[in-house]
């Protein structure tokens, strides 16, 4: 199976393009000087005394070892989106960055080509503590491979090829035990950049690496089913297991396909996750399904979003487990979109910002809030993981296996490909049943009539995805619909006649002999319901569709909910219409106090609630 991205998967939903914009925004602002200004140090180019204040600080500033990480991220999400939609400006100015990582690998003497000085390496080789160089390093490899694969730079490649010679020449005299040492050391996703460059080069030395860098000591008890994760800290873990993925899509070395397999059975399968997807605190695995302990101002680290995300991509197109794209939504709604590019509506007044760049953590809480960081003075991990998440937001929407087209994730796109020859695009939308063609916050001046606003008086609680088929011959093809887990499964696909839907493993597989203009809509029924939170009694948090939503409080309140009774029917709809849009707000009733409920992503600067204890009275 493979996923359908780039410019065969066009994204045109307003939300998920909105914050592409935001990103691309960001990304343009950051000034070539200040993202090469640890490699100018590291190579004698522009030396610093102290005098001149640096452009880009926190993780970004001289005095910190993970200096320069962020450039490689920043390479990557160009890349990413030039692969999407050809954006020429972006191009040129990675371009314009790979060529001076040239200029300084040259200055360095031909192979190093880092924003850290080599001694970092020779420091973890006898023990010595480091922030993390190979961590450090790998963002440089990656944003230069990813240019060359994503955006054909040629020259990205040549600057990570030589720059590998290096880490052979570090690694010829090391003993088996001797590299053990060193990967206990974080080393992010080294294993994975070996094995994208065997496959772009074909250079034995690459699979000579992938031996040096594969990490025994977590591999084999992973293999062996032990829990190694708990209390471990997350993203040291899952780019090197995203490596052992890539090696065997790369060698087809089944060994680390299995790999990749225990990793995600042991912190996903028999772990859990809180209601939002994530399963972290304070950037450590929480233990099997005891998260009750665990809700604090540090959940969800952003990275560990971004890269699980990743691995569930790999697991589905390993597996075709629908439970796994719905863990990539999850963390899509909760987590990408809940923690970066917030976009705020102030009103009557309101005083408080209306935007929010990244915030490293989601707290979980009771009255805490998100804490959004600045755009050039922080730069931590998450800074980097957020302009990739946010380059391309069109993968994972489709996937594809011979005449399998999956749908992943409902949002509006239109993906092109070939089905047994025959060139097929397929458009999905989201039909809002709003009875308007205005947006919120558009003072259109058309206001048609339609059957809609009469049909729908009030809020539909109805997902409806309508899917069009275009295509220049009559094909064979069957569309295969994820029946998600926040569906009570009474879902209905409206077809014509000569359409078969069958129903396997919570999919629904609609076949057909497909014509051009052909249209089907699945519908899905929507109710708020309630997630329990492992390892604490009566204690539940509130979903909407594939959103959780956020109790507005300053302070952890309880729900009084009798024993018998269902805690979703506390919930009720708030606030549900505003200009041609249905708001999915909420508000409790029969409490002493009520709380106001917004989706999580919607979420900026307010304190708010995740999950509440209830009490039967």
């Amino acid at each position: 199976m493979k996923a359908i991205n780039g410019r065969n998967c066009k994204l045109t939903d307003g939300l998920f393009l909105s914050r592409e914009l935001r990103n691309r925004a960001y990304l343009t602002e950051l000034t070539n000087a200040g993202l090469l200004q640890n490699y100018y140090q590291e190579a004698g180019l522009a030396q610093n005394f102290g005098a001149k204040a640096m452009a880009h600080r926190g993780w970004e500033d001289p005095s910190c070892q993970l200096r320069g990480h962020f450039t490689g991220h920043f390479l990557s999400a160009c890349a990413m989106r030039y692969a999407e939609t050809g954006d020429a400006e972006l191009k040129a100015k990675a371009d314009a960055i790979v060529h001076e990582l040239a200029v300084c690998q040259t200055e360095n003497g031909g192979e190093w080509a880092a924003s850290i000085p080599e001694k970092y390496f020779a420091w973890i080789a006898r023990g010595k503590q480091v922030w993390a160089p190979h961590y450090t390093v790998h963002k440089t490899f990656m944003g230069l491979v990813d240019m060359y694969r994503m955006a054909g730079n040629e020259e990205a490649l040549a600057v990570a090829d030589r720059f590998a010679d290096w880490f052979v020449r570090y690694t010829d005299d090391k003993s088996r035990e001797e590299m053990d040492d060193i990967l206990d050391f974080e080393t992010g996703g080294m294993l994975e950049i070996w094995a994208d460059l065997l496959e772009a080069t074909g250079n034995e030395k690459y699979r000579k690496l992938i031996a040096r860098y594969t990490r025994n000591r977590l591999f084999e008890p992973l293999l062996a089913g032990v829990d190694v994760l708990t209390n471990m800290h997350a993203n040291t873990t899952i780019p090197e297991v995203l490596g052992a993925a890539r090696v065997y899509e790369v060698t087809g070395d089944t060994q680390y396909r299995d790999v990749a397999l225990a990793y995600w059975k042991a912190a996903v399968v028999t772990r859990g996750a809180f209601a939002t997807g994530g399963q972290t605190l304070g950037e450590i695995w929480t233990p099997q399904n005891a998260m009750g302990s665990r809700l604090g101002d540090r959940n969800q680290e952003h990275c560990t979003v971004y890269n699980m995300m990743r691995l569930a991509d790999f697991v589905f197109r390993q597996t075709g487990d629908v439970s796994v794209l719905s863990y990539i939504e999850r963390n899509l709604w909760n987590g990408i979109l809940a923690q970066g590019y917030f976009e705020g509506a102030n009103r009557n007044g309101e005083d408080t910002p209306g935007e929010g760049l990244i915030t490293y953590y989601l707290p979980l809480r009771a009255g805490a809030k998100k804490g959004w960081a600045s755009k050039f003075n922080d730069f931590f991990c998450c800074h980097g993981t957020l302009v990739q998440a946010n380059a391309a937001l069109n993968r994972y929407l489709w996937y594809q296996d011979r005449d399998l087209l999956y749908v992943g994730i409902y949002a509006d796109s239109e993906v092109t490909t070939e089905i047994d020859g025959v060139k097929v695009t397929v458009t999905q939308r989201r039909n809002t049943l709003s009875g308007s063609i205005q947006a919120a916050g558009d003072a259109a001046s058309v206001q048609a009539l339609s059957e809609n606003t009469r049909v729908y008086r009030t809020h539909p609680d109805l997902w409806v995805q309508e899917f069009t088929v275009h295509t220049d011959e009559p094909v064979n093809m069957r569309l295969v619909l994820r029946i998600p887990d926040w569906s009570n499964g009474d879902i209905s696909v409206a077809a014509d006649k000569r359409t078969v839907i069958d129903r396997q493993n919570d999919f629904v597989i609609v076949q057909k002999l497909w014509l051009d203009g052909d249209t089907i809509a699945l519908k899905m029924p929507l109710s708020v319901y309630s997630i329990p939170l492992s390892g604490a009694e009566n204690t539940v948090a509130f979903a909407y569709g594939p959103c959780v939503l956020a109790g507005l409080s300053s302070e952890e309140r309880a729900l009084v909910c009798n024993a018998h009774r269902d805690a979703a029917e506390l919930l009720v709809h708030d606030n549900e219409r505003e200009w041609g849009t249905w708001n999915d707000e909420f508000k409790t009733r029969n409490q002493m106090i009520g709380t106001r409920f917004l989706p999580l992503y919607k979420i900026g600067y307010e304190r708010y609630q995740v999950y509440f204890p209830l009490i039967d009275r």
